[in-house]
């Protein structure tokens, strides 16, 4: 998805989507590479972030004069950032394609949204190429860091960019001298490009990138979006029980009752510690088991047989008093 081609192909490729009670049934394989694939849960993060964009968006318009606000994702690992960027970015592209359909017979089409990662080590100059290769420009090794810089502002503006999505942005240190240089960049990006700039990276206010002259530039002119583990209430809501019951309600096995995992939800949020990402893998992994040995249900005794990544199994590791 970091070439316009792969995130056009994603942005226009139907979702998965959950069985409806008069669709014929799926065959196994179908049913195997849904619960692979599986829906976006909407979270309240992915909610959150919709809503700030499409205001900011609003907002930095017709504004000219100095960088148009912008937004930081950040949370712990797995807690669901990627994919709530992915999804603002996705409903983006499509609201306005459907606005603004390209000519008949024309085979170009506006480029509403770009999708970069920060390259492990980023310096200024291979951050740029990076924009660069999103959309195709050529770039040689004897170009310099403002040649590309100079390209990427007119091929973006030309071509209608309305928001940038940066990924991993907690790889960049502006305490060194690289990392100094490429935070420079950003901001010269963000006065430059008629853009709305979305980051995401891991715990972002606890790295170097808000400390500093640098780090209250771009704290002084980002929202902070924090995509954390949902607590098992919140008030008189419970934002992990409602987070479940949607999953439930997605899934497709044959023998499997609606409100099997809500029933579950305070086991759910104790081995997962309330993260989206193990959730979800949880049962995607919890269900396709149940396809390929015929059970075609979800029991506490198949997700206790599943296996999460490394730092959720630690979480769930009983400490030993001395």
């Amino acid at each position: 998805m970091t070439t316009w081609q792969g995130w056009q192909r994603f942005a226009t490729t139907e979702p998965p989507a959950p069985p409806q009670p008069d669709d014929p049934p799926r065959s196994t394989e179908e049913r195997l590479a849904y619960h692979s694939a599986f829906v976006t849960i909407r979270t309240p993060a992915i909610s959150q972030l919709a809503t700030q964009v499409r205001t900011l968006m609003i907002l930095g318009r017709h504004q000219q004069t100095t960088a148009r606000p912008s937004l930081i994702v950040t949370g712990p690992a797995a807690a669901g950032k990627t994919t709530a960027l992915l999804n603002v970015g996705r409903a983006c592209h499509l609201a306005h394609t459907r606005k603004n359909p390209a000519p008949p017979g024309s085979a170009h089409a506006t480029a509403p949204v770009a999708y970069v990662l920060v390259p492990p080590g980023a310096t200024a100059k291979t951050l740029i190429t990076e924009f660069a290769r999103y959309l195709g420009i050529p770039v040689t090794t004897r170009m310099t860091q403002t040649q590309i810089t100079d390209a990427v502002c007119h091929t973006y503006t030309q071509a209608g960019v309305q928001l940038v999505l940066i990924d991993e942005i907690h790889r960049l240190n502006p305490r060194t001298t690289t990392g100094a240089q490429t935070a420079d960049l950003l901001k010269d990006l963000t006065e430059r490009l008629p853009s709305t700039f979305v980051y995401a990276g891991i715990n972002v206010t606890d790295t170097p990138l808000f400390s500093g002259t640098r780090g209250a530039q771009l704290a002084g002119r980002a929202t902070l979006i924090t995509c954390g583990p949902l607590p098992a209430r919140h008030g008189t809501r419970q934002p992990f029980r409602d987070v479940i019951t949607d999953i439930d309600n997605a899934l497709d096995l044959t023998h499997h009752k609606p409100g099997t995992l809500p029933a579950h939800a305070a086991y759910l949020h104790q081995r997962t510690a309330g993260r989206i990402g193990p959730l979800t893998r949880l049962i995607r992994q919890a269900a396709i088991t149940a396809i390929y040995d015929g059970t075609e249900r979800i029991t506490k005794t198949a997700l206790d047989a599943v296996q999460l990544d490394h730092l959720a199994e630690q979480h769930n590791r009983p400490t030993r008093s001395r």
